[in-house]
Parts: C-alpha cells; structure tokens; sequence
C-alpha cells in the first residue's frame, strides 16, 4: 500500500509521485509549469535547512518547505 506524504516529508535521495497539489494562485500554475502534475515523478536531491532541492522531469528545482508541504505525494 502506497503512503500519501507531503513532499516536505520525502527523505533525501528518495522518489515519490506527485499526487495533488493542495495550493492555488502562481505557485500552482509555476509547479505545473515545470511539470509538477499528478503522475509525476520527483526525487528529493538535497535536504538543507532551507529551501530543498528536488529533480523533476529533468529539472532541479528549489521549493521552500512551507511551499512543499502543499504537495501530496505516494510514496
């Protein structure tokens, strides 16, 4: 069984999948521009105090932990 987590969650060095995205206005629509839709895979490259790191569809991007804790994900 698949466990939903917010993205905020995902340990460094390990992959989930995009499941929704619980946020609206520009933040949404930049996420959804860089491919940050349900189905996708991100992998979360570098933890630090402040934003994190995260590749998705080829991409690194950066997303502070507040901004990441909008995105469910399965793990």
């Amino acid at each position: 069984m698949k466990q939903i987590v917010s993205l905020d969650k995902i340990p460094e060095g390990r992959s989930c999948r995009v499941r929704e995205l619980c946020m609206t206005g520009v933040l949404r629509e930049r996420l959804q521009e860089v491919g940050m839709i349900p189905g996708t895979e991100v992998t979360c490259l570098q933890k630090g105090p402040d934003p994190v790191a995260y590749r998705v569809r080829g991409a690194v991007i950066a997303l502070r932990g507040m901004d990441a804790g909008g995105v469910l994900v399965e793990m």
